[in-house]
């Protein structure tokens, strides 16, 4: 978008997104990407109005939109769907959300944000603190952060740890990373705290769930015991994690990681739909 105008960039394109998975950000996110590029949008946003309803396929499914469409945005429940549908795709797959296990195109616009304000990404001390057994946005993050020259830390209850093959992939990777259950004694010394919510939708126990859900509440007292260019996100949505007081601290840059993740998104679709031609 330029000077406020649509691009014509897409015009001719065709974005399904199919989401068997609630989501706000991600999806109207994508769909407006879209749009700004002056491409189409058709899909839905729940199981229950297509056909995997019936009982059709997942494959059944792709191989069905891949004719009405150009490319195809997926987020579903289950870990290793996306990779699943690329298999059957004759178009691009981007993976959406996919179950606890991934989440890529949010990492990217993490980073994206991180470089925004900051300015850099090597040297500086981030914290993941939350759900990072369940937690799809951090597991992609991870990963990422593997590529660069960064302190990481690992907040979490013991039962929420960040999963073993991503810790093992770090240590082969000789990434720098500390686990702790604590995270008010390392908020002096974080550039970065990246909070999320406890998921209460991926426990099996709902009372396993209530041992844990207010471990971690960040207040607008905590912020002063933060580093002047301290920077705060958070994928969204929140649950009580991040109190509503802090919202108007210029250190809270959660509402402008969504805007910035509208500017990837276009960025994404743009590359693999056009390729270089776009730049």
């Amino acid at each position: 978008m330029v000077n406020n105008k649509y691009s014509k960039l897409l015009d001719n394109k065709i974005m399904a997104t199919l989401f068997f998975e609630p989501s706000t950000r991600t999806r109207l996110s994508f769909e407006s990407a879209m749009l700004r590029l002056g491409g189409k949008v058709i899909g839905f946003q729940t199981r229950d109005v297509s056909s995997v309803k019936k009982g059709e396929s997942i494959a059944d499914t792709v191989r069905t939109v891949e004719n009405y469409s150009d490319i195809i945005v997926i987020r579903h429940p289950l870990e290793g769907v996306a990779r699943m549908a690329a298999k059957f795709s004759s178009i691009p797959i981007i993976n959406g959300g996919s179950g606890s296990a991934e989440h890529p195109t949010q990492a990217l616009l993490d980073l994206f944000t991180i470089k925004e304000e900051c300015g850099t990404i090597d040297g500086l001390n981030i914290g993941l603190c939350g759900d990072l057994k369940y937690g799809r946005t951090v597991h992609s993050l991870a990963y990422l952060f593997s590529n660069y020259n960064i302190n990481l830390y690992f907040i979490s209850p013991a039962s929420l740890k960040m999963r073993f093959r991503i810790t093992d992939w770090l240590r082969d990777k000789k990434m720098k990373f500390k686990e702790t259950e604590k995270f008010k004694e390392i908020l002096p010394i974080l550039d970065i705290l990246y909070m999320t919510r406890i998921q209460e939708e991926r426990f099996l126990e709902p009372e396993e769930y209530e041992k844990v859900k207010d471990v971690y509440i960040l207040t607008e007292k905590d912020l002063d015991n933060t580093k002047e260019n301290f920077r705060l996100m958070h994928p969204l949505p929140r649950v009580g994690e991040i109190s509503p007081d802090i919202d108007k601290s210029p250190k809270a840059v959660y509402f402008k990681q969504m805007k910035y993740g509208l500017y990837l998104r276009m960025a994404l679709l743009a590359l693999i739909l056009k390729g270089n031609n776009f730049v």
